[in-house]
């Protein structure tokens, strides 16, 4: 006679074990938030709600406010996922459908081979290449002919918050090239090919039959890829410039959240410190707003598409 689901000891022990590991994350990321919590709370008590709309951070004088770190980040990140999301999903639906067999693979490998790269070594190709590349081709072509434009204006130093949006956006292509690759590789074949054989353009068939599936995929990649860069440190401290202070233009120096951490935290004290706690503790709460916001909105996106709208 067959044995009852869940009746097995070896069953519920590998229940019980399942259970405890899944716990286990919860309670580390409860513990973190704790952690980060206590350590902050001087600089909370101190500066309160002004620490989120300051610009001043003034170790000398004891005066800290995390705007310009919170703008840089987030300037930063979304001019990264604006480069980084057409490269990708144009990228992932060329090798699924157009090319080659023989392209497909060394293609795939060296793209999702960009992942395995430390940042340390982007930040220096960065440095190196990007940014005199960026300065000499674009941003001074740009500056001189459109610098009365307030995302454009201002002199042209190299390292700025575009250079850093850049090298972004170059380090999140794997992790949304390879999550849209595998959701295109799900359509049905079948679907594909009615459309074509109804005398669809390959660009529709892309159009109506990838679109239709493919979006909350690509979308959730999309959110992966913020994810990684919202978090990035030591290349974007490389190329950003690392300036406390809040430019409209992108060619201006910046500063992020991550990067004011890395640079200061060795040799902060006191009030310092736990004001740079504060900000990893402002980032921890931006990523998971921004990765609950994102599963609402995808939860909404699956939904419409699984009632056909």
């Amino acid at each position: 006679m067959a044995t009852r689901t869940g009746s097995n000891p070896k069953d519920l022990a590998f229940e019980k074990a399942s259970a405890v590991f899944a716990f286990a994350v919860l309670a580390l990321t409860v513990l973190l938030f704790a952690v980060l919590l206590r350590e902050s709370m001087p600089a909370l008590r101190k500066f309160g709600v002004r620490f989120l709309v300051s610009g001043t951070w003034d170790p000398v004088a004891d005066q800290y406010g995390a705007l310009p770190f919170i703008y840089g980040t987030l300037l930063s990140s979304f001019l990264a996922i604006l480069i980084a999301v057409p490269l990708s999903v144009g990228a992932a639906i060329f090798i699924n459908e157009f090319a080659p067999q023989w392209l497909k693979k060394p293609v795939s490998f060296l793209a999702e081979l960009l992942a395995a790269i430390p940042s340390v070594i982007y930040g220096l190709w960065g440095i190196f290449v990007l940014v005199p590349i960026l300065r000499d081709y674009l941003m001074k072509p740009v500056a001189k002919y459109l610098g009365w434009i307030p995302l454009f204006k201002g002199p042209v130093y190299g390292p700025s918050v575009l250079a850093a949006g850049w090298l972004l956006s170059i380090m999140i292509v794997p992790f949304i090239l390879s999550v849209s690759r595998e959701v295109m590789a799900t359509v049905p074949q079948r679907q594909k090919e009615a459309v074509l054989s109804l005398g669809g353009t390959r660009w529709e068939m892309i159009r109506i039959v990838i679109g239709q599936h493919c979006i909350p995929g690509i979308f959730g990649a999309t959110v992966l890829g913020l994810g990684r860069a919202l978090g990035e440190t030591m290349a974007v401290t490389m190329v950003i410039g690392n300036r406390p202070e809040v430019f409209l233009s992108l060619f201006q120096q910046g500063y992020s959240m991550a990067a004011v951490i890395a640079n200061e935290f060795a040799e902060a004290g006191g009030l310092q410190l736990s004001s740079l706690i504060l900000i990893g503790l402002l980032l921890f709460l931006v990523t998971l707003v921004v990765n609950l916001a994102a599963k609402w909105i995808l939860t909404k996106m699956v939904a419409r598409a699984s009632r056909g709208i």
